[in-house]
C-alpha cells in the first residue's frame, strides 16, 4: 500500500470542502477519496488498484446520515451512513420492503455488513480479476484506452447485458438492484450544493469504463429515498451463486409486484450478476403488464429481459441462468401475500 494522509471530517460540509477542487475530473481516480466502512477501498489500495494520496473519513457523519425512517407519504428514507446489517435487522424494512432487507442480507458476511455502509455499498467497484490484478496491463477501468483483457480471457462471471467492446465486467452489488427496481432516488451533497437524482441515473454505461458514476469531484451520497407503492410488500431478491454464503451473484433478480388476483397491474424488475451496471428490465415489465402471471408469462418476460444479451465464451451460460432466475423470482413473488 502506498503512503497516504488521513483526515476525519466532523460533518458533511467539512468532508465536501476537503475533497473539493481536485484536478482529476473522474471521481474514482481522484487523489482524495472518501472512506466510510472501508471494506472496499482498503482492499483496492492494498492491491494498488486505487492510489489516493488522502483519505477523508466519514465516520462522524453517522449521527446525521445513519437513519432508517419510514412514513406513508414519503416511503423509506435510508441514510447513506446506515450500516448494512442495521437495515437487514429493521422490522419495518422487512415488513414493507422485503426486497431491500433480502438484498442486503445476502451480501458479504455479518462482520462486513456490521462495518459497511449503504453509500459505500452502492459504489463498490468491479470484482473483475483483470481490474483487480495490476499485472494485467489491458483494463479500461484502470487505464482508459488500454483494452479489455476479459473479452478474450477468463470471463465466466462477467456481464452479458449493457456491455461494450470496452468492458464486460459485472456490477457486483445486490442492494443496488433493489433500489433500481423500486425507483429510488439518491440525495447528493457536493461543492455546488445538494441535489437529488434517480438512483438509476447514478451509474454510467460501459462506453467509458473508467468513469463509473455521475458523481462530481468532492460529491458524496448522503441518503436514499424509496417511494411507497402497492408493490413494495410483494417483493423479493433471489440470488444464485457458486456457494451459499459470502459470494457474488452469477445471476440475481429483484422483483416487486402489484397484482389483482394473478393479473399484473404493475411490476418492477431488476437484474444482477449479469449486467454491467444495476439493471432495470423495462422489457420484462412491459411483457408482464396486464397479463396473468404464470410460468408461461414469466418465461416470456425473461425472454424479453435477455433478448439483447451479448456473450463471450465462458459466460454464455448466464443467459439461460438469468432467465431461470427471473422466472423463479416472479413465481415466488406471486405466492407472497401483499398485506
Amino acid at each position: 500500500m502506498r503512503p497516504f494522509s488521513y483526515e476525519r471530517a466532523a460533518d458533511a460540509s467539512q468532508a465536501v470542502r476537503s475533497a473539493a477542487g481536485q484536478p482529476e475530473p473522474i471521481p474514482t481516480l481522484a487523489p482524495i477519496q472518501f472512506v466510510a466502512g472501508g471494506t472496499t477501498m482498503l482492499d483496492l489500495m492494498k492491491l494498488d488498484v486505487m492510489r489516493p494520496r488522502k483519505l477523508v473519513d466519514l465516520l462522524d457523519l453517522g449521527a446525521r446520515y445513519g437513519h432508517v425512517r419510514y412514513d406513508d407519504v414519503h416511503g423509506l428514507q435510508l441514510g447513506a451512513m446506515a450500516r448494512m446489517q442495521a437495515v437487514v435487522d429493521d422490522p419495518t424494512v422487512n415488513r414493507l420492503y422485503p426486497v431491500i432487507a433480502q438484498s442486503l442480507s445476502l451480501a458479504a458476511s455479518v462482520q462486513l455488513r456490521n462495518m459497511a455502509t449503504l453509500g459505500g455499498n452502492v459504489l463498490q467497484r468491479s470484482r473483475c480479476n483483470y481490474f483487480r490484478n495490476t499485472d494485467w496491463a489491458a483494463c479500461n477501468k484502470r487505464d482508459p484506452g488500454s483494452g479489455c483483457s476479459a473479452i478474450d480471457g477468463v470471463n465466466r462471471k462477467h456481464a452479458v447485458l449493457g456491455v461494450s467492446e470496452r468492458c464486460i465486467s459485472t456490477y457486483p452489488g445486490d442492494f443496488a438492484q433493489a433500489l433500481v427496481a423500486l425507483g429510488a432516488k439518491v440525495d447528493l451533497l457536493g461543492p455546488a450544493g445538494p441535489r437529488s437524482i434517480a438512483f438509476d441515473a447514478l451509474h454510467r454505461d460501459a462506453t467509458e469504463p473508467h468513469n463509473e458514476t455521475i458523481l462530481r469531484p468532492g460529491e458524496l451520497i448522503v441518503a436514499f429515498n424509496v417511494p411507497p407503492g402497492p408493490w413494495t410488500r410483494r417483493s423479493l431478491y433471489l440470488k444464485v451463486r457458486d456457494r451459499e454464503s459470502y459470494e457474488f451473484a452469477l445471476a440475481s433478480a429483484a422483483v416487486a409486484l402489484h397484482l389483482q388476483g394473478d393479473r399484473v397491474i404493475e411490476s418492477r424488475v431488476a437484474l444482477g450478476g449479469v449486467a454491467y451496471r444495476p439493471w432495470r428490465s423495462t422489457e420484462a415489465e412491459a411483457a408482464l403488464l396486464g397479463h396473468e402471471l404464470n410460468e408461461q408469462t414469466a418465461a416470456t418476460a425473461a425472454d424479453a429481459a435477455f433478448a439483447g444479451a451479448v456473450t463471450h465464451g465462458g459466460n454464455a451460460f448466464k443467459t439461460a441462468l438469468g432467465r431461470r432466475t427471473l422466472i423463479r423470482a416472479l413465481l415466488e413473488a406471486r405466492s407472497m401475500g401483499a398485506a
